[in-house]
């Protein structure tokens, strides 16, 4: 982190639409290039923008040279994590715990299975909708502080808008994604360990979260089942 690195607003940077050669690297190496670059969605004619601020990577089988064991495509290709394996710039949008709907951007050239798991961001535009569709938050850092608050926000749902296409735009059961790069990427980012992954995949290992050092749009760090046991070689 760079000393008194403070975070970039949407209105700080100029943007340019991602193309599929942005997405091609794996998970791991793109996922800092998303970092306070831009979610669009136009969802039953209301549109959202989020600033991404936090990202995690995953890895599929066969995916680089380390075993990914935190990742939905760790054993292979299932009806549930196929969008993972398709062309780089759909979104794998899944749900977490039954009720949470995720969305993930897919990079790594088509057939090599990756996703880049939206964390948290800052609404900057559709700030109105954004609320009405996430009653319960608090604040304006709330509304899509966490994925399964930035999934609502955005209004992505799974199954019906599991892999639409985030670079063409093409419609899909009544919404419109576009993500939206950095001219300029960020000079500042954070790394460590994922949030909430199990066992050896969620520790320091894998320090496949980055995130916007200072934003207060950042969820909060917690250890998955055994992550802390496995970090900790005495334990």
């Amino acid at each position: 982190m760079v000393p008194g690195a403070a975070a970039v607003t949407a209105v700080d940077a100029a943007f340019r639409p991602a193309r599929r050669e942005d997405l091609l690297g794996l998970p791991a190496a793109v996922a800092p290039r998303l970092l306070g670059g831009v979610l669009r969605t136009l969802v039953e004619g209301e549109e959202v923008a989020v600033r991404l601020t936090e990202v995690e990577a995953y890895h599929g089988l066969g995916t680089g040279d380390v075993p990914d064991l935190g990742s939905h495509a760790r054993m292979g290709q299932t009806p549930r994590n196929s969008t993972m394996w398709g062309e780089p710039g759909h979104l794998y949008v899944y749900l977490s715990h039954g009720i949470h709907s995720c969305v993930n951007v897919v990079c790594g050239p088509e057939g090599v299975a990756g996703g880049i798991l939206l964390r948290g961001g800052e609404v900057v535009e559709g700030t109105d909708a954004a609320h009405r569709r996430r009653p319960a938050a608090r604040t304006p850092r709330d509304l899509a502080r966490g994925p399964g608050r930035l999934g609502e926000a955005v209004g992505l749902r799974h199954p019906i808008h599991d892999g639409i296409d985030a670079i063409t735009g093409e419609p899909r059961a009544g919404a419109v994604a576009r993500l939206e790069l950095r001219i300029e990427p960020l000079a500042a980012v954070e790394t460590g360990p994922r949030v909430g992954v199990a066992g050896h995949a969620g520790t320091a290992a894998f320090p496949w979260r980055f995130w916007v050092p200072g934003d207060p749009t950042v969820s909060a760090f917690r250890w998955g089942r055994g992550a802390a046991e496995a970090a900790d070689p005495q334990g």
